[in-house]
């Protein structure tokens, strides 16, 4: 089944055609029959004999956008004089920049802002390092690091080819909570180089965003950094998916009557996020978690299993079931996807208990098309924005570091990550929560505020939260005369 057109693959065709009746609805004619969907269409120039317009299109891939545009160079009298892929428009110079927050107008600003007066403030912070905090950036800026190996689902590319993926990430940051991240692209695999590069750019951020760092690599990193660093590291893929995976399965048991200690899930896909994701479905309560990779259902004693794997097994599979994914679908109430496209079989879902849980989240592809298990599953969600339910890292990651911020955490602990599953489950009010909407839009500007209230509140509760002094910062010291 062919996946919709969406915006990401979007293309602006500058089409220049007679200036006559019926011309311009035969190029919308020919982009329909060729399977494109018309967005704007916007005059360039109207002439007496010829006229310009652009017309934006979206296609399915970069196959069916070449397909859409051969459909137009075929019409009689009809020249394409330019086509730009907007994606790659908005790319262009990057997606972020560093602005001042302070205007440089006159010598005094100069005098206060860099030399002399800056000095003044140096010795302040080499006094009492913790007033980096409230006197530089360090406040608001986390570093996202990535080693460009596990790129969304485009495996290793390399750190050049991460960073539109960081800005990005970056940008996600600042839009939805405030906070000033910037992309850290590590020209490195080795974890020993990446803990001591990122320990010692640290003094600089207030939190540490790991991203597309492949497993098991990202476990070692993340776990050492953890250890050596005061502020939070928080492995993205690992943890930001289990916490939105779970708060949409708190609403999807509420709609199919369930309980999270009486399910039993199938985890397709034990890398860092279907680790991440039995290991909060664990700490929710949730205790028959079946684990399978290409080689089967994960169990206790299994051949050639690494670190990660071998936790997996000595936590999992309860009844040390053995076999396939079919196997470990019979009975299932929930599948979690974080694999491949197409693993998953119109059969294997009707092997699943009463009102079973869909969550296909591979990307950009998943494990099965809601159009295919429509039907078979009573609740469908994937990692995709064309279809309801969207399991997205972005409604989890930027309210979690906001709320660590604002109360200068350690770290993010397991409290913490529950703590950010339940707000943004509890954004969406019982009587609203549907088979389609059991997760709110990355959009619904109340998921960020809340889960950093959340967040702050059990960094607090559980110790993680630094006890701040109150500080005369800006008043005269002895720090500073």
């Amino acid at each position: 089944m062919e996946a919709i057109p969406s915006a990401s693959y979007s293309l602006t065709i500058r089409v220049e055609y007679p200036h006559r009746a019926g011309a311009l609805g035969q190029i919308m004619t020919a982009i329909g029959e060729a399977g494109g969907i018309v967005g704007a269409v916007d005059i360039v120039r109207m002439g007496q004999k010829r006229s310009i317009r652009d017309v934006t299109v979206n296609a399915r891939d970069s196959e069916h956008g070449r397909r859409i545009i051969q459909a137009i160079e075929e019409l009689p009298e009809v020249e394409i004089v330019n086509v730009s892929d907007r994606t790659f428009l908005i790319h262009l110079g990057g997606k972020i920049e560093v602005t001042p927050k302070r205007q440089l107008a006159t010598r005094d600003d100069l005098s206060m802002a860099y030399t002399p007066g800056v000095a003044r403030v140096c010795r302040a912070i080499a006094q009492d390092p913790e007033r980096a905090f409230n006197l530089t950036i360090k406040r608001n800026t986390v570093a996202v690091v990535t080693d460009g190996t596990a790129v969304l689902g485009l495996g290793d590319i390399g750190p050049e080819a991460a960073m539109p993926v960081m800005e990005g990430k970056a940008m996600l940051f600042k839009t939805f909570a405030d906070v000033d991240a910037f992309p850290i692209c590590l020209d490195t695999k080795d974890p020993d180089e990446i803990v001591s590069v990122v320990r010692n750019i640290a003094p600089t951020f207030g939190g540490i965003n790991l991203e597309d760092i492949s497993a098991p690599r990202c476990f070692e990193i993340e776990e050492r950094l953890k250890r050596e660093l005061e502020i939070p590291v928080f492995h993205d893929d690992q943890h930001g998916t289990a916490v939105v995976t779970l708060a949409a399965l708190i609403n999807a048991l509420k709609i199919v009557g369930k309980e999270m200690e009486d399910i039993k899930v199938v985890v397709n896909g034990v890398g860092a996020a279907g680790v991440a994701c039995a290991k909060m479905l664990l700490a929710a309560g949730t205790r028959n978690i079946i684990g399978c990779d290409r080689r089967g259902i994960i169990y206790r004693g299994r051949e050639g299993l690494d670190t990660s794997k071998g936790w997996f097994a000595e936590n999992t599979n309860p009844e040390g079931l053995r076999g396939t994914l079919a196997d470990a679908m019979e009975g299932a109430d929930v599948f979690l996807g974080l694999s491949a496209p197409g693993v998953l079989k119109v059969e294997h879902v009707k092997k699943m208990a009463r009102d079973p849980i869909v969550f296909a989240m591979a990307n950009p592809d998943p494990e099965i098309r809601p159009e295919e298990a429509a039907g078979h599953a009573r609740i469908i969600a994937t990692g995709r924005s064309d279809y309801p339910n969207q399991i997205n890292n972005v409604l989890c990651f930027p309210g979690i570091f906001r709320g660590a911020l604002d109360v200068r955490a350690r770290g993010i602990d397991e409290e913490m990550k529950l703590a950010a599953a339940r707000a943004i489950a509890g954004v969406i009010s019982e009587d609203q929560l549907s088979e389609d909407y059991i997760i709110p839009s990355v959009f619904d500007e109340r998921v960020a505020p809340a889960v950093a209230e959340a967040v702050a509140e059990a960094a607090q509760r559980s110790g993680m939260a630094r006890k701040v002094e109150d500080r005369n910062e800006v008043g005269i010291t002895s720090s500073g005369f």
